[in-house]
């Protein structure tokens, strides 16, 4: 049987305490996107409706999740989805958790694909490894002259990326594909867009935790040297890149030089390098003919 009810400015201490003891990096926030996310409120409603008396079940429900939470579990993972560039996007065993650093490669491409729309085009964007969908969905949702496609191997992925097409009304103009890359690719594109799998394979069992246990590894396992992936994409991108095309891709923290010059070798130019939040190298955009600004 379910305890009594209890305000939510109670449970919400409680539910801090709980991360406190568990020495989680920031207690604080956590509990209030656990409690507001599963009782489906704003994170600022918890302070503002502090008084109020959240129904047993529903805390039970959230002591449930808590207890998942302290053994290891990403909140996020949790609650089943998580917002991205102001879009919300369920999770799967298959997608990779999106964090908010990949939103300056959103950042980065949009300008591209509003500069295509200013001169009278329908741009086709291309992501590559889509997981949830999330930098071709947010893109998507920024340029509604635009379409896109997803590719990814896991069946489990592409059915996230459909459903999170779907839930954000994006659906009409977003195809899922699946393809290892682009083996299943046809056609051309005006931009290609891609967060592939860049961790060396040797460094995945020193990963996080939290990143380790319960993020798929076939998103996160570049090989040796992480850097497989980009240098698949560079070297078929061509052939299925528009003349004026662009193509943006994410990486690690130190893998700029590395991922421009496997870029370069096979024609490609710099158009801009993109710093993340905290101020860490993250995105490449690359064009491939050097005279086109795609502004």
């Amino acid at each position: 049987m379910p305890g009594p009810d209890l305000n939510l400015e109670g449970l919400i201490a409680e539910v801090r305490g709980l991360f406190r003891e568990a020495d989680l990096d920031d207690p604080a926030l956590e509990a209030r996107i656990l409690v507001s996310g599963l009782l489906d409120m704003e994170p600022a409603a918890v302070i503002s409706r502090g008084p109020s008396l959240v129904p047993a079940d529903d805390v039970a429900r959230i002591r449930a999740a808590a207890g998942r939470r302290v053994l290891g579990e990403p909140v996020y993972r949790i609650l089943g989805w998580r917002e991205f560039y102001g879009l919300k996007l369920l999770l799967s065993k298959g997608t990779l958790e999106p964090r908010p650093d990949t939103e300056v490669l959103v950042d980065a491409m949009l300008p591209i694909l509003k500069g295509l729309v200013g001169q009278g085009r329908k741009p086709r964007v291309l992501d590559l490894g889509t997981g949830t969908g999330a930098i071709c969905l947010a893109l998507l949702r920024e340029c509604p002259e635009a379409s896109g496609v997803g590719t990814d191997v896991s069946d489990d992925a592409l059915a996230t990326a459909r459903a999170n097409a779907d839930l954000n009304d994006i659906g009409t103009r977003f195809e899922t594909l699946q393809s290892d890359w682009f083996s299943q690719v046809r056609g051309r594109f005006d931009v290609i867009v891609s967060n592939p799998p860049y961790i060396p394979s040797a460094d995945i069992a020193g990963l996080d935790r939290e990143v380790r246990e319960h993020d798929p590894v076939a998103a996160l396992d570049g090989g040796i040297d992480g850097l497989d992936p980009y240098r698949i994409i560079a070297n078929q991108a061509m052939q299925h890149l528009a003349d004026d095309g662009f193509i943006g891709v994410e990486f690690g923290w130190d893998q700029l030089l590395a991922v421009q010059a496997i870029f370069e070798a096979v024609g490609f130019v710099v158009r801009d390098a993109v710093r993340d939040y905290g101020g860490r190298d993250r995105a490449l955009i690359f064009a491939r003919n050097a005279g086109f600004s795609g502004e």
